[in-house]
């Protein structure tokens, strides 16, 4: 992505690797809402698949 510098180095010593830490959290959130999304599609076969999504069709005009 971009060459690393003495300064970057530092910080990584100093601070860690931040942007790896927050890649690593980002991911398990993901995983954890999956799977949130899969119980709560299993156990309501009836809701929407997405928020935006109406449970019922509108009905015609």
């Amino acid at each position: 992505m971009f060459q690393q510098t003495p300064v970057y180095d530092r910080l990584v010593a100093e601070r860690g690797d931040v942007p790896v830490q927050v890649r690593g959290e980002a991911d398990r959130i993901h995983r954890d809402l999956a799977q949130v999304l899969r119980q709560t599609s299993t156990s309501q076969p009836d809701a929407p698949h997405s928020l935006f999504e109406p449970k019922t069709p509108p009905r015609p005009l």
